[in-house]
């Protein structure tokens, strides 16, 4: 195929992965949103529906790894049939079982960790393909275009979702999801996920890797990579210590600064429009030179958001101004969120080897789903025993010196050796 060819392909695929993932990702965010308030009015028990959350993101966490290995190992386009397959299935069969037995909790939560299953096979072997899919002139394209595709369906699902609860059945929400995962195959089908691979096709005899094996492989490879172990374990620290964040807020509004629902519901709105606002800058803007010195930035600042989220219980302001200062605290707590994630996205599709590459963003997975539970807990005990305001300011100063000793100036260095030459300042400058 012709270089000019091949970019014509990159740019339907460009266009193609952006609609698939923006209605794949509005069916299941119109499904959760409806399911979550089902199992509410259903128990009337928080428990249950932390139950159905842990059923959501215990899997995910258990069987990233094997994603990756299998990204890395077997066809591409083959795993993301199939998890759109798998997807369709559960779905479909929570609908059967409804209409013949009526929902039940067991059921619910079977679908909801086979459809957490599907769905992470689907996202890392697609993050492990998009270098494969678009030319690397257009992956910071590429990756703004997905997380708009991202916010927009987090923003509007629970809208329609919201919207449809309470007028029609649960029955309509599943057909909603399964009617947005075949449209998503549909489109998908079409994709070629090798068109700018550099690795060799390995045949069906080639003898492959066990699975054990295989993960061994890809600790192993990180652990040479100093990079990006770096961002690895960034990531994993701040998925732990913004649980401070995502525990906090509406402890903080609803409980301490007793802001009405629907106006938190404004404020928890922002932090989607911010990451959508984020990820539109970085469709059209030009690609960032030194992304991990851009995405450290990035954390400092949310960093300072962080402990910003205290102000109110510092200082006495008026209901007005405690939702106003909210709304705008979220909207740039969403766009900074975008400007670590998609810097550092871009930095791992370009740098980490495409043989590892589904391992890579296994392992990276599974360790930070891990750190939302232990952190969910960890922070709703402190905020039940510690003024809130000295739980976020001490979060704030924990990520800081984290990302401070993490992505040190050496580190930097590793990454950019331009900027360890005289020249080094005026780069930055101009970064």
């Amino acid at each position: 195929m012709s270089e000019a060819a091949k970019l014509k392909r990159a740019s339907y695929h460009l266009y193609t992965f952006t609609i698939s993932k923006l209605i794949s990702t509005f069916g299941s965010s119109v499904y959760a949103f409806g399911i979550s308030l089902y199992v509410l009015a259903l128990t009337g028990s928080a428990a249950s529906f932390a139950i159905n959350l842990i059923s959501s993101i215990l899997p995910r966490t258990i069987l990233a790894p094997l994603a990756g290995y299998a990204a890395d190992n077997y066809s591409k386009k083959k795993l993301i049939i199939a998890s759109q397959l798998g997807g369709i299935l559960s779905v479909g069969g929570l609908l059967g079982y409804s209409m013949i037995a009526g929902l039940s909790l067991p059921a619910i939560y079977a679908a909801t960790a086979l459809v957490s299953i599907f769905s992470m096979f689907n996202g890392i072997t697609f993050s492990a393909s998009i270098a494969n899919l678009i030319d690397s002139n257009r992956i910071q394209k590429a990756m703004g275009f997905n997380q708009s595709a991202v916010s927009l369906a987090a923003i509007g699902g629970p809208v329609i979702g919201g919207a449809l609860f309470g007028f029609v059945s649960m029955n309509v929400f599943l057909v909603i999801e399964i009617a947005a995962y075949f449209i998503a195959l549909s489109l998908e089908a079409t994709m070629n996920f090798k068109l700018f691979t550099a690795v060799e096709a390995k045949s069906e005899e080639q003898p492959k890797p066990s699975v054990i094996q295989g993960m061994k492989e890809g600790v192993a490879y990180l652990r040479t990579n100093r990079v990006i172990m770096v961002i690895v374990t960034t990531a994993i620290g701040l998925n732990f210590f913004f649980s401070a964040l995502m525990i906090g807020l509406p402890f903080i509004a609803v409980q301490q600064l007793k802001v009405e629902s629907a106006h938190f519901g404004v404020i928890e709105a922002m932090i989607a429009v911010g990451m959508l606002a984020g990820s539109i800058y970085f469709s059209v803007r030009k690609e960032v030179k030194f992304p991990l010195l851009f995405s450290k930035r990035a954390i400092l600042v949310m960093s300072v958001l962080l402990a910003a989220l205290g102000l109110p219980l510092i200082f006495e302001f008026s209901y007005n101004l405690n939702v106003g200062y909210l709304i705008i605290l979220m909207l740039a707590f969403g766009a900074s969120n975008v400007c670590v994630n998609t810097p550092i996205g871009i930095m791992m599709q370009k740098d980490v080897d495409e043989e590892y590459r589904g391992r890579v963003f296994g392992i990276l997975e599974s360790m930070a789903m891990a750190m939302m539970p232990l952190g969910y807990l960890l922070f709703g005990l402190l905020y039940d025993k510690v003024p809130a305001e000295y739980v976020v300011l001490g979060s704030s100063l924990c990520l800081i010196v984290l990302t401070a000793y993490m992505i040190r100036t050496s580190v930097i260095k590793e990454a950019y050796p331009a900027l360890g030459n005289s020249s080094g300042s005026v780069i930055l400058q101009k970064q």
